[in-house]
Parts: C-alpha cells; sequence; structure tokens
C-alpha cells in the first residue's frame, strides 16, 4: 500500500493594495461622517456606515491576509489560510448589518423628517466617489482569485454605487426640496449590495463547511481517476478548500490487476488530477485490496 502527498503553495494577498486601500477609506469615513452630520443627509450616513465597514472589513482582510501567509506550525498543520475566508464571512456580517440600521433609520424618518443641506451633500458624495473609485482600481488585480480581496473588493464596489446614488439624490433634493429623496436613496444603498453580500457570505461558508470547490465535479474527478491506467476503482473521495485557490484532494485507490502500487501509478493518478482540474495538493492512499471504507459511507 502507497500513500503520498502532492502540495502547492496559493498566491499570498496583496497586502499592499489592501493598506493603501484602508488608508484611503478612513480618510474618506472621516469625511463622510463630517458631512453627514453637517447636512443632516441620511443617505450620507448610509455611506458613511459602509465605509466604516469598508475600514473595518479591509483592517480584518490586511490581518487576514498576512496572518494566511504565516507558515504551518505544530499546532495548525493546515496554516492559517482559512483567515481570509473568516474574513469574508465578517465582512458579509457586518454590510448585513449595516443596511438593516439604515432600513430602520429610514422608517424612523419618515414620521420626523429632517431637513437635508444638499449642498454639502453633493460635495462629500463626489468627493467619495473619487476615493472609490480609486479604492476599486487598487484592489482590482487580485480580487478575481482571492476571496479575502474579492470581498473587500465588494465592500468598496457597494460604496462607489452608494456615492452615485447619493449625487444624484442630492441633485434630486436640491432641484425639487422633497428631503423624502435622501431616506429613498439610503435604503436603496442598503438594500443594492444585499444580493451580493448574500452571495460572498454564501461562498465562504460553503468553504468553511469543506464543500466541493466551485467549477469541480465531484464525479467527473471520480469516473477521471477511475479510467487512469492501473487504477481499478476509488472510494473515500474527498475534495475541499482551505481558502481561495487551495484546492485539496484525498482519494482511496484500488490498484488494477496486474499493476503494482508503485511510484508510476502515483505520478500518474498525481498528474490526471492536476492537469485535469488544477488540484496540485493531492494525497492518494493506493491498496491492491479495497479497504474497510470503502463500504462505510465515507466520502464517494
Amino acid at each position: 500500500m502507497a500513500h503520498q502527498h502532492a502540495h502547492a503553495r496559493g498566491s499570498a494577498g496583496n497586502t499592499g493594495a489592501l493598506g493603501r486601500a484602508l488608508a484611503l477609506v478612513l480618510v474618506m469615513l472621516g469625511a463622510e461622517l463630517a458631512g453627514a452630520w453637517w447636512s443632516g443627509s441620511l443617505a450620507l450616513l448610509s455611506d458613511a456606515a459602509h465605509m466604516f465597514t469598508d475600514a473595518a472589513a479591509l483592517a480584518i482582510s490586511l490581518l487576514a491576509d498576512r496572518m494566511a501567509r504565516r507558515p504551518a506550525d505544530a499546532r495548525r498543520s493546515f496554516g492559517y489560510q482559512r483567515f481570509e475566508v473568516l474574513a469574508a464571512v465578517l465582512n458579509a456580517v457586518l454590510l448585513l448589518l449595516a443596511a438593516a440600521y439604515v432600513v430602520w433609520e429610514a422608517w424612523r424618518r419618515l414620521h420626523a423628517p429632517t431637513r437635508i443641506g444638499s449642498g454639502v451633500m453633493l460635495a462629500v458624495a463626489v468627493l467619495g466617489l473619487a476615493v472609490n473609485l480609486l479604492g476599486m482600481r487598487i484592489l482590482a488585480g487580485g480580487q478575481s482569485d482571492n476571496m479575502n480581496l474579492r470581498g473587500a473588493y465588494l465592500e468598496v464596489w457597494s460604496d462607489m454605487l452608494g456615492s452615485v446614488g447619493v449625487i444624484g439624490g442630492a441633485i434630486a433634493i436640491r432641484l425639487t426640496g422633497k428631503d423624502w429623496i435622501d431616506s429613498a436613496v439610503a435604503v436603496a444603498i442598503g438594500l443594492w449590495v444585499l444580493p451580493r453580500t448574500i452571495s460572498l457570505l454564501r461562498a465562504s461558508l460553503h468553504v468553511l463547511l469543506e464543500g466541493v470547490p466551485e467549477g469541480i465535479d465531484l464525479e467527473q474527478v471520480a469516473a477521471r481517476l477511475r479510467g487512469c491506467p492501473g487504477i481499478a476503482d476509488v472510494h473515500d473521495l474527498h475534495i475541499w478548500s482551505l481558502g481561495s485557490g487551495q484546492v485539496s484532494l484525498s482519494v482511496h485507490a484500488v490498484v488494477a490487476h496486474g499493476h503494482a502500487p508503485d511510484d508510476v501509478l502515483l505520478r500518474r493518478t498525481r498528474t490526471l488530477l492536476a492537469d485535469g482540474f488544477g488540484i496540485h495538493h493531492s494525497t492518494v492512499q493506493l491498496e491492491q485490496q479495497p479497504c474497510e471504507q470503502a463500504d462505510g459511507g465515507h466520502g464517494f
């Protein structure tokens, strides 16, 4: 019986990009809080709430990125890569809480209208739009393949849309004098990002629950392994992810009659997994006879 591992490291997060984006967001957060207080705008306060979650999320993401790059140790044999997934979950929860607060405040203002300073509201929103566009440009490079950066990018992206909404609301209030538009814009900002936030939360929880990574079909992997020359059958197949791009696999493979459970067969199976499915971290246990787990209901 042979038992062997193949390893490959995923890419580290872009710490510099997260640091620069965090600095921008902190500056803009102060400006929006001051603007919301001065103008009385709930829309600006809503955008500031998102800015606050941005700042918290980016700080968490920065910590998570640094932690994920720490090597494995005696207590954490898989390392710290799950920190980026935990950060993504916390980011999503913060956005959901901010949206709930804004909807509640808008409902309260329907019964106690507040006069809005549309000029200050417009000026701060334009500045916020510029800062968010710059932040999106900083984070865009790594967000497609890193869940941590994806969460941070989503935060800034939602704030960019919020700034656009505040600009439109400020112009509408200035032209019509209807202050209720501010609350409507605030609610729209809070609700707009919900589907994307839920999507991020669902994807993060899927990783934490050891789900099969998106884009990989467990049955197809099993079929390809069974079709590998020298492999008669497979069982106890598990595919999961530690974090972005960190796909792992473990499997018991029964060696076909006339073949030996040797390094040649191991290399063949590892090459199939790497070239066919992009799985570079694999644990393959070769068996001449199926072990007790073959009929035990464990894995696929």
